[in-house]
């Protein structure tokens, strides 16, 4: 599961997409102009950011260029129609991280997702996280202590899954609200309290201390010994 943006003007595709990518339990935030797009790059975190190359306002290679330049790493998949090398390159100089040529199919759209989602910071077997006990795999959703599957709410994945692509980092509730939850969600700070209490009770259900650890002050971070 991945929090993504979706910069599209064609409305038509962009529902489509969109809703392609929310089936595969994704969250997705839908914008139609490249201002809109830059503006929210400022504010929100993303794990992945789907550009259209034309688009009002504000060009998909404008707003990579200035992200970049503003030092975000977030990755990008930059969609167009342009298909020759030359118009390729000028996507990936800008600071894509992959480009899709229109028309694509959709599954190749979640397996170029996927791709830009592997970071080295857990360690893998194939597409599977895997800290301790704990195996989660992205492609089947399927969550496992000691092999023992685990039956978890969508937002405890989600949650479970920032965590484990994130270990031994903390973040503050604000930041987990940021990451993992839409942006406009009229989720709290309390909200990420009870669901970590949950989590906590799904994933070390015997064990005298939990993975997730409480930085008092700070926030909460997933061990990874």
């Amino acid at each position: 599961m991945a929090k993504i943006l979706l910069v599209e003007d064609d409305t038509d595709l962009s529902g489509r997409v969109g809703e392609w990518l929310t089936f595969e339990q994704h969250s997705v935030e839908s914008v139609f102009d490249g201002l809109e797009a830059s503006q929210r790059l400022r504010i929100y975190s993303y794990e992945v950011v789907i550009l259209d190359w034309e688009l009002p306002k504000m060009s998909g290679i404008e707003v990579c260029k200035e992200f970049r330049g503003r030092g975000g790493a977030t990755p990008i998949l930059m969609l167009t129609g342009k298909g020759t090398v030359t118009e390729k390159e000028a996507g990936l100089d800008a600071g894509a991280d992959d480009y899709l040529t229109k028309p694509f199919h959709l599954k190749e759209l979640s397996a170029r997702i996927r791709a830009l989602m592997r970071r080295p910071v857990a360690s893998y077997t194939g597409s599977t996280l895997k800290i301790g006990l704990l195996e989660l795999d992205p492609s089947t959703r399927r969550v496992t202590r000691s092999g023992e599957e685990l039956t978890l709410l969508p937002k405890e994945y989600a949650l479970l899954e920032f965590f484990m692509r994130h270990p031994n980092e903390v973040f503050s509730p604000d930041a987990l609200l940021n990451r993992v939850w839409n942006s406009e969600s009229d989720a709290s700070t309390d909200t990420i309290y009870t669901y970590i209490k949950m989590l906590r009770k799904k994933i070390t259900p015997e064990a005298p201390a939990s993975m997730i650890k409480t930085v008092h002050g700070v926030g909460y971070r997933l061990e990874n010994k």
